[in-house]
């Protein structure tokens, strides 16, 4: 055998043996488990639960109460003296999570304010160092073991009390200086941190980053942290706030199910059962039973994972009214756990008495049913089904239920009362893959061109027919059968519906497509690099109108972006770019905007992109078309309160969008 031959295959080994050479497949046995979970529980406790949410009267305060209330380092350290859960019972807690049909444990080995809840070899500022002593998190990863959990970490990035941790907040320079401290340092200490919990408590499910929105932690350093954890444990899922950007293995929504969820995409949402992630004794706000069941169902009709958050208290206990829930939760998931674990998205764009999951097994599918609101009349409407069905029982029960087929839909005969006034769930296995009459999805790049553009239509079941037609009447059984994208070069308006066995089970979708001329380029010369940035000060719940405004300040920016103190957004601002963006050559071009709160952008005096009002991160798309060369930009962006954000990213339509480099704006001097 040859050298050459013998090194491929070294290579070759080699690749199959870094983890980091993971295939889709690898990755999905990898993420097979926690896709199956469906239901986790997150636990926030640290010497933040000795004040229980108060400060000095004021009663709002839980994990960060360091950070809010402004309490000097010294002084917060005195929790630590103070912290001594002597009722903490590991068993207790994998056992109530086992018991609420919970698959993974998620617990805060260290939050913003830097204490440890384990035994750190590189530093006191932890458990072993208070009175207690005991390192809760290998009791902990026991009892998950125990009991068939996967033990799970929460670890922050943001640290607020290592020395050479940046940046600094503003309130407490002169509490703790900056004179000496070294970043790099700081990311060696969280890496070695993270190589004793990878290392000393066993098998890890997932390790939970957080804090990475800081402007000093860059790819740079996030990459190699997700790597690290990939080399030391193979299996463990790390997720997306490892890191700015596309690292990490699933997404993190906060305190809100996504609307239509994520799909395509790996995703949990996590959420507090009242209003506050660590324990605040003032806190009475509790989430009902049917809001936090409703909630499990929703969220895996849609896809996704939910991790349910507990505060527990200062003494190592459980708040009873979390208990409760917790109780209530395994009432239920005893019953219906079936009809949430190990199931995927609903087949259904809506139903109008709750929600659906999915499992696929040989040549059937089970839909299973969730009823939120049980019909009066007895009889189960399923809307646009097109599959035979097989049979209908109610979960829990070998009874079956009749049913029968009323035109496109299947109707179900179901007892006068509810088996579970919260949710109810009925079992309808179905022959074959699913197949749901809904409108075609007509897609293109966008709804103008300049020369030629693709067409796509898509019927959502490779059982259903497409047939369309391209001068605005409406498609019958003779029309055009769809089979491959097409092109069009001008103006028409496409009709699409779906047919099964030869009759229309669809509504007509439609999409008109206008060929227009691109907007020509500005007469320009001598501008100059970069945007003209104005700032504005106020309280604002849309993008204000500028005309007339007087800026708080007024400068060139290379960049878009929102204004930062001590690490934090700042709160009640807006901000005007304006100036001119390059088209590279005639076309249509794709402006996505993410901004959190509202923005609006402009080219040439036309709104492209409106991603106005208050909320939360979001992405919105315009298209526009532009001759080569320089034209007129305006993008009007604010914060409310909280978070923020502010990108913008531009493509050919039907090409990947990416940021804009800087070469692309300039403004008149």
């Amino acid at each position: 055998m040859g050298l050459a031959v013998l090194a491929a295959q070294a290579c070759a080994v080699s690749k199959q043996s870094n983890p980091l050479n993971e295939s889709k497949a690898q990755k999905d046995q990898r993420m097979r488990w926690w896709r199956e979970a469906r239901l986790g529980m997150f636990i926030h406790w640290g010497v933040y639960s000795v004040p229980a949410g108060e400060w000095k009267g004021k009663t709002g305060y839980a994990e960060w109460i360091r950070e809010e209330a402004h309490i000097p380092v010294g002084q917060y350290e005195k929790f630590r003296d103070q912290f001594n859960p002597v009722k903490f019972d590991a068993d207790a807690w994998a056992k109530m999570a086992h018991d609420a049909g919970m698959k993974y444990i998620v617990i805060t080995s260290k939050h913003h304010d830097g204490f440890n809840m384990f035994d750190s070899k590189y530093s006191d500022w932890s458990i072993s160092h208070t009175p207690f002593k005991r390192d809760v998190l290998k009791e902990l990863a026991a009892a998950c073991h125990k009991y068939g959990l996967k033990m799970c970490f929460y670890h922050s990035i943001m640290d607020w009390h290592h020395p050479d941790y940046l940046p600094r907040r503003s309130w407490e320079v002169a509490d703790r200086p900056v004179d000496g401290a070294d970043f790099d340092r700081y990311v060696k200490y969280l890496r070695n941190e993270v190589t004793q919990l990878l290392t000393d408590y066993g098998p890890i499910g997932v390790i939970w980053f957080d804090g990475q929105w800081e402007s000093t932690w860059t790819s740079k350093y996030g990459k190699p942290l997700y790597d690290l954890c990939r080399t030391l444990q193979p299996n463990v899922i790390v997720n997306n706030r490892v890191s700015k950007g596309e690292t990490g293995d699933f997404e993190t929504p906060e305190q809100y199910i996504p609307p239509t969820g994520l799909p395509g995409v790996a995703w949990e949402t996590c959420m507090t059962m009242n209003d506050h992630w660590g324990y605040n004794s003032h806190d009475t706000d509790w989430k009902s039973p049917e809001t936090l069941i409703r909630n499990i169902v929703d969220i895996a009709s849609k896809g996704g994972n939910y991790l349910l958050n507990i505060g527990p208290r200062s003494d190592g206990t459980f708040p009873p009214e979390a208990v409760e829930r917790l109780k209530d939760i395994g009432a239920w998931m005893h019953v219906n756990g079936d009809a949430i674990y190990d199931t995927t998205a609903s087949v259904f764009d809506s139903l109008p008495w709750g929600r659906s999951t999915t499992r696929r097994h040989g040549s059937r599918t089970t839909l299973f049913l969730h009823v939120f609101d049980w019909p009066a009349d007895g009889h189960l409407m399923v809307p646009g089904l097109g599959n035979d069905v097989a049979s209908a029982k109610l979960v829990g029960s070998s009874k079956a239920l009749r049913f029968h087929r009323e035109g496109g839909d299947v109707v179900i005969d179901v007892p006068e009362t509810s088996p579970d006034p919260i949710s109810s769930t009925i079992d309808l296995e179905v022959n074959g893959p699913p197949i749901v009459y809904r409108a075609p999805k007509i897609s293109a790049p966008s709804d103008i061109l300049v020369d030629t553009i693709p067409v796509t239509i898509d019927s959502g079941s490779q059982a259903l027919d497409v047939r369309y037609t391209i001068d605005g009447t409406d498609p019958n059984e003779t029309s055009r059968m769809y089979a491959a994208p097409f092109t069009l070069d001008g103006t028409f308006t496409v009709k699409a519906a779906a047919f099964h066995r030869g009759k229309r089970v669809s509504p007509i979708s439609s999409m008109t497509f206008t060929r227009v001329a691109p907007l020509p380029a500005a007469d320009v010369s001598g501008l100059q690099p970069g945007l003209t940035m104005d700032e504005y000060r106020g309280n604002w719940e849309t993008v204000p109108d500028f005309a007339g405004m007087t800026p708080k300040a007024s400068t060139v920016a290379a960049e878009l972006g929102f204004p930062q103190e001590a690490g934090k957004p700042v709160e009640g601002v807006a901000r005007r770019y304006s100036g001119y963006v390059s088209a590279p050559e005639d076309g249509v071009y794709q402006f996505q905007l993410t901004s959190d709160d509202g923005s609006r952008l402009w080219i040439d005096g036309e709104l492209v992109v409106d991603n106005d009002g208050l909320h939360s991160s979001q992405a919105k798309t315009g298209a526009i078309a532009l001759a080569k060369g320089w034209h007129r930009f305006q993008l009007g962006w604010f914060n409310g309160t909280g978070d923020a954000a502010l990108d913008l990213q531009m493509a050919k339509a039907g090409e990947k969008p990416a940021p804009l480099a800087a070469e692309a704006f300039k403004h008149e001097p």
